[in-house]
């Protein structure tokens, strides 16, 4: 009877202690990712952590996080303490945690268009839309399961679209899903693992972000909806005698939307086998750099011929050392990006840059010729200013630019769009989205946010200037009378962060320029093909609130 008590004395306290470390943080988890990042500018957490292989446990930031819960609440407000806590029932065999997980309630709403990416299960909408989840998270020995499904459901209102079959880039991304309101109910950000000291390996569907971008990732980021993949990372920094390493290798199940016109041949909507891979090192003799290298490979089930296939990342790179590229019979696309991220909290600041490419060289004097060929790149920075006079209160200023349309290169030497392959016709997509930088093939972006920062409150303004596929532009479109028919966005937010007691809130309010609205284009008609301007006025807002337990 005593051992009884004592067990449901333990589970009351791991609902009770709501900052927990031992699950995952989902990638775009509004408020608490953003925090984390901050505070490690602050210098108030672990330096070695990447932040640039996600998910993450919180687990992560502490020294000793088997024994420790930190208070994230008095962290972000500068006193931040180590509490010990009475884990769970522990014996010879390990430690039992149960956990109920955060429940999420995340609103957005659309007036005129659809706006928006980064936002996982949910669909390109106008109107309103909502995604709720919520879950539980167990621990036994070296056995985790999160289990920690979501729910989207989206009016998915009629808009303004001058082609219903029109598909984005060349890939399975639809304009709008469906002509019906939409509903999911899907797994979420659940997966089962099984722990080995800093390894873990297990079958997941949550989201993934690789790379050190805060808007936009090259190769994976929760743009599109999570998909099943077998997983091995590492859960902390591997330390060596050189630096720590970071990395992850997955092997996962993309499919086609059902919405696409692609689908009217079945050849083309069988399901892919997508394998990636992802380092982070962090040199022992200079602090705070990481440098990362990302590889995936995508392939058709059918044409996975031996295990190689499963496995293809150490393939050379130059297309003269493999015979099957270079000849022209290699049935996988893949892309690859190299990055750096070096954090400085002396400044409370950050710089980084991802730069990858979608259809490697011949060989080393090919790139070194035309190392703009194919690419595409992110760079950014973020930097917390102290507001005198005030205690722990901050002015953040951060930037970033995305640039995925093909450089000046394409025009003695053309190469495909990002995301878009001509032997893989759904291109680099999962259901509809793209699996890595939510403003797709020949999409650039420029933004710039600056706001006030006290621990999980804050209040700012964003701008950001969205450039739709330019690649396509450059081919397809033709210039109405001497002037540019780009299509081009100009979006001005405001945005605002803010917790009562376990309550998060999150929200946004944005206004959106959108001119020359799909490049202008109308009807096929004979005779009217462009109209001098298209211009659309959306208002895009989001309203969340997290409750932790």
């Amino acid at each position: 009877m005593l051992r009884i008590r004592i067990f449901a004395l333990i589970l009351m306290h791991s609902f009770i202690l709501s900052k927990a470390n031992a699950q995952s943080i989902p990638v775009g988890m509004p408020v608490l990712e953003d925090v984390y990042r901050r505070a490690q500018l602050l210098g108030k957490i672990d330096s070695s952590i990447s932040f640039t292989i996600r998910p993450f446990s919180p687990g992560l930031l502490l020294k000793d996080s088997f024994l420790n819960v930190f208070d994230l609440d008095s962290m972000v407000a500068g006193e931040g303490s180590y509490i010990p806590v009475v884990r769970g029932l522990t014996n010879n065999k390990g430690t039992l945690i149960f956990r109920v997980l955060p429940l999420s309630w995340q609103q957005q709403y659309n007036s005129a268009l659809p706006y928006g990416w980064n936002d996982g299960e949910m669909i390109p909408s106008k109107g309103y839309q909502t995604k709720m989840s919520a879950g539980v998270f167990f621990k036994a020995g070296p056995l985790t399961i999160q289990v920690q499904p979501e729910y989207v459901y989206a009016v998915n209102a009629e808009f303004e679209n001058s082609n219903p079959d029109q598909y984005i880039g060349g890939a399975d991304i639809p304009v709008r899903f469906g002509e019906d309101a939409y509903s999911r109910l899907s797994w979420g950000e659940s997966s089962a693992k099984l722990n080995a000291g800093p390894v873990s390996f297990g079958i997941s569907n949550e989201n993934l972000w690789w790379g050190p971008g805060r808007r936009n990732s090259l190769l994976l980021s929760n743009n599109a909806r999570g998909f099943k993949h077998l997983t091995f990372n590492t859960n902390r920094p591997i330390q060596t005698p050189i630096g720590s390493f970071e990395t992850q290798i997955i092997g996962g199940k993309l499919l086609a939307s059902e919405d696409s016109p692609l689908n009217a041949d079945s050849l083309y909507s069988d399901w892919r086998y997508l394998s990636s891979m992802a380092i982070s090192y962090q040199p022992k003799w200079v602090p705070g750099l990481f440098l990362g290298f990302n590889r995936s490979f995508q392939v058709y089930e059918r044409n996975i011929k031996n295990f190689g296939d499963y496995f293809p990342f150490f393939t050379p790179f130059e297309k003269s050392k493999d015979s099957a590229n270079a000849s022209g019979a290699d049935e996988k696309d893949q892309l690859a990006s190299v990055y750096a991220r070096w954090l400085l909290p002396k400044a409370h600041a950050e710089i980084y840059l991802e730069y990858g490419v979608n259809d490697h060289s011949h060989n080393l004097r090919d790139f070194v010729m035309s190392p703009e060929h194919s690419r595409a790149y992110i760079f950014g920075f973020q930097k917390l200013i102290e507001l005198k006079g005030k205690h722990d209160e901050y002015l953040q200023v951060s930037a970033e630019v995305t640039q995925m349309s093909q450089s000046i290169d394409r025009l003695v030497r053309e190469a495909f769009a990002w995301y878009t392959h001509f032997k893989i016709l759904q291109g680099y997509t999962h259901e509809g989205k793209v699996l890595g930088s939510g403003v797709g093939p020949g999409g650039n972006l420029q933004s710039v946010d600056v706001s006030w920062i006290k621990g999980l409150k804050s209040i700012g303004f964003q701008f950001e200037r969205y450039v739709h596929n330019n690649d396509y532009y450059n081919v397809g479109v033709f210039d109405f009378n001497g002037q540019s028919r780009r299509w081009i966005d100009l979006g001005f937010a405001a945005t605002g962060t803010w917790n009562f007691k376990n309550l998060l809130v999150n929200a946004k309010l944005q206004g959106i320029q959108s001119m020359n609205y799909q490049w202008t284009m109308k009807n096929y008609a004979p005779d009217v093909y462009y109209i001098p301007e298209n211009d659309i006025f959306n208002v895009h807002a989001e309203l969340g609130m997290t409750y932790r337990f």
